[in-house]
């Protein structure tokens, strides 16, 4: 661990969690709005990057235990399987439903199968940026 970067440091444990939630926020508001899988996880991608910036490689791993690969093989079967649920209903790849519920803190709100292919998007992004990123970091 790198001591002399301690103003670093400690912005950076502020800066992901800013980050982290500002990508979920994008990654919800993506129906709607511009935003979904792809920003909220390019965004999450660089708030483990900032750590990558700020700690070593060997810290980051301690805190984010995370196999990268297998983040991206879940991330394919949430994309592909919510594409080929709509040929269980006698639809086109890809269909999506949504339904209107009266739910308790949220009121009257739609819930999307969208959401389900966006998760996916989500994590393959974060999977191949941070195996692309960790990768060229191990070589150096």
């Amino acid at each position: 661990m790198k001591t002399n970067d301690l103003i670093l440091q400690t912005v950076t444990k502020v800066a992901t969690f800013v980050i982290v939630l500002f990508s979920i926020h994008i990654f919800f508001a993506g129906h709607y709005t511009p935003g979904g899988g792809f920003i909220g996880g390019l965004m999450t991608s660089s708030a483990i990057i900032l750590l990558l910036l700020a700690f070593d490689l060997k810290t980051v791993k301690a805190i984010l235990p995370i196999n990268y690969l297998l983040l991206v093989a879940v991330g394919l079967v949430f994309a592909v399987g919510t594409g080929t649920g709509a040929l269980f209903f006698d639809a086109p790849f890809l269909t999506h439903a949504f339904q209107y519920f009266d739910l308790p803190l949220f009121g009257h709100t739609s819930l999307h199968t969208a959401v389900l292919f966006d998760t996916g998007v989500y994590l393959v992004v974060i999977g191949v940026t941070m195996t692309i990123i960790q990768t060229i970091g191990e070589s150096e």
